[in-house]
């Protein structure tokens, strides 16, 4: 059994999809802890990236949003007392513009803008017919071992790019029978609507897609730009799945919102963490889960490229999270 007391990375998951693709890029899987605090019922998977420890939690079966993810994040803080770094990663609903070309696949990344934290928290307001929304913005960040190390490899990238495509091919060679979920689907698949276009009944691909009118287009990425391109920017966080695009395009225009998605409020106040969203999705209407499985595979590779980025030693002198919340 494995030692609560040694794992400083604490990487949290919403679904099954992303609890697989996290287990995937351990280095080592370890064995369960040797002890949880009693109302502990989370399920952990425990091992290393690289130099360091890392527990990983997934929420519980058909469980979303932002209380479920508190939960977790509360338990496994209760059980591993010497976690320093929160990392929150999965899927989410890209949210492309003039200013960020966004495209599935994609990875975005929760980064300050504006001196406040790289999260904010959308939810309706009274008057839902007018789409009126309230707003809280967390100021609580990452610690900043995990800022510079965000630094250090946005430069990495653009001097030599990366290699988070050769990652996820190798992780499928290896275990072939995820191929079918997780490996890039077809370039042809990724369609964005404009927005005023509204998925009706039937499969999106033959309701929608087979009119070039609906469709915003777009030039194919050239060869020396990165595919997938990381992101970093504000992202939006609900209780409510956003598919609606013309409410997407109103809130990216007034916050500069890069992404949409449903736990990281949930976490902020009781586990700062770095968000990091693989783009499933456009925030619309016309939503399959053909791009899931990729997406959340390529967040959690960029993810680990990040993490073996810290030193162990620069980890371990960050202040627990624990000991962070009770100040």
């Amino acid at each position: 059994m494995s030692d609560p007391k040694g794992y400083t990375v604490g990487w949290i998951c919403a679904l099954l999809v992303e609890y697989i693709a996290a287990q995937e890029l351990l280095d080592e899987e370890h064995e369960k802890p040797s002890f949880v605090s009693p109302h502990d019922d989370n399920d952990y998977t425990l091992g290393k990236m690289g130099e360091h420890k890392v527990v990983i939690a997934v929420l519980p079966d058909g469980e979303y949003g932002t209380a479920s993810a508190a939960n977790v994040a509360t338990n496994m803080l209760n059980s591993f007392h010497n976690i320093r770094i929160g990392l929150m990663v999965g899927i989410g609903g890209g949210v492309p513009s003039e200013s960020h070309d966004i495209r599935l696949g994609d990875v975005v990344v929760s980064a300050s803008r504006d001196n406040g934290g790289g999260v904010f928290q959308y939810d309706f307001g009274k008057s839902t017919q007018d789409q009126c929304f309230h707003y809280m913005r967390f100021l609580n960040q990452p610690p900043t071992t995990l800022r510079t190390a965000m630094a250090g490899i946005q430069a990495l990238y653009k001097r030599k790019g990366h290699q988070l495509q050769g990652t996820v091919d190798s992780i499928l060679d290896k275990n072939s029978r995820l191929r079918g979920e997780y490996q890039r689907p077809p370039h042809d698949t990724d369609k964005l609507f404009k927005a005023e276009v509204i998925h009706g009944l039937g499969d999106c691909g033959l309701s929608c897609a087979d009119d070039p009118s609906k469709l915003v287009l777009r030039c194919e990425r050239a060869k020396d730009e990165d595919n997938p391109t990381i992101h970093y920017g504000l992202i939006a966080s609900g209780n409510q799945l956003m598919k609606d695009a013309l409410i997407r395009d109103r809130l990216a225009a007034e916050k500069n919102v890069l992404c949409f998605e449903m736990e990281a409020a949930g976490l902020m106040n009781t586990f700062p963490c770095l968000v990091i969203r693989g783009i499933c999705d456009y925030s619309d209407s016309h939503k399959n889960k053909r791009w899931q499985g990729y997406a959340a595979m390529v967040a959690a590779a960029y993810t680990k490229d990040l993490i073996q980025r810290i030193p162990l030693n620069r980890i371990e002198a960050e202040e627990r999270i624990s000991d962070l919340i009770a100040s």
